[in-house]
């Protein structure tokens, strides 16, 4: 998932999804357009947090696929798969 934007916090404000025609937001009719002071504070917060878990995506990019790292931990073990394969990783892109 890509860095949020402002439809999707649209979307988080309604509680469910929202059309578009264009450049205008459609509503259902059980749902209240949020104010756009409301839509900026939220898509604020969702790229904040975004932003804050740039490390678990970088992580989640160089792993190994899990077929990979369950014949490493079958071959050689629990130990040497962590110090091998996933030990590493979260030496280059620690958590915050």
């Amino acid at each position: 998932m890509g860095k949020p934007v402002k439809i999707e916090a649209i979307c988080e404000l309604v509680g469910g999804s929202v059309s578009m025609d264009g450049d205008v937001v459609i509503y259902d009719q059980n749902q209240t357009p949020p104010s756009e002071s409301d839509v900026n504070t939220k898509l604020a917060e969702m790229t904040s947090e975004w932003t804050a878990n740039e490390y678990a995506r970088k992580r989640k990019a160089e792993y190994p696929d899990w077929g990979t790292q369950l014949n490493k931990i079958y071959d050689d073990g629990i130990t040497k798969w962590k110090a091998e394969m996933v030990d590493p990783i979260k030496a280059k892109y620690p958590k915050p």
